[in-house]
């Protein structure tokens, strides 16, 4: 049963690094239009970014990754919102200091940070948005 279980875990990791992965372009489309078209600051133009491909990995992982029938949409998107602007603030915080700190270039500290917020946004949304014996106890 538990073999079962990680490799179930194991494919939903690798659907949601698919699903993160058309988002990092979504994210970048939008930061990059921000910033450098719209002359948004950078901080900024990472934050909507971010949100505008937040949402969509919402829509893609409900019905792909962990093909969600929780009739509470509005709750589950919630959920995975909240999760995502704690994605933000660590993928800003990151982006800060790797920029700030570490002389790193925006974009491939940009790089950097996605890839550990992920690991954040997956863990949670496994344990609490996506979670079908959670959702069975609240709803």
């Amino acid at each position: 049963m538990s073999n079962i279980f990680n490799q179930a875990i194991i494919l939903k990791f690798l659907k949601f690094g698919v699903v993160g992965f058309s988002g990092v372009f979504v994210d970048f489309g939008i930061t990059y239009l921000s910033k450098e078209i719209l002359r948004i600051p950078k901080y900024i133009a990472n934050a909507i970014g971010f949100i505008v491909a937040a949402s969509s990995n919402y829509i893609f992982n409900r019905i792909w990754t962990f093909e969600s029938h929780n009739p509470e949409v509005m709750v589950e998107f919630t959920e995975f919102f909240l999760i995502s602007l704690i994605g933000l603030g660590l993928n800003t915080m990151l982006l800060w200091i790797l920029v700030s700190k570490f002389k790193m270039n925006f974009y491939f500290a940009k790089i950097f940070a996605i890839a550990l917020v992920t690991v954040w946004n997956f863990l949670a949304n496994v344990m609490i948005t996506f979670n079908p014996d959670r959702a069975f106890l609240i709803y």
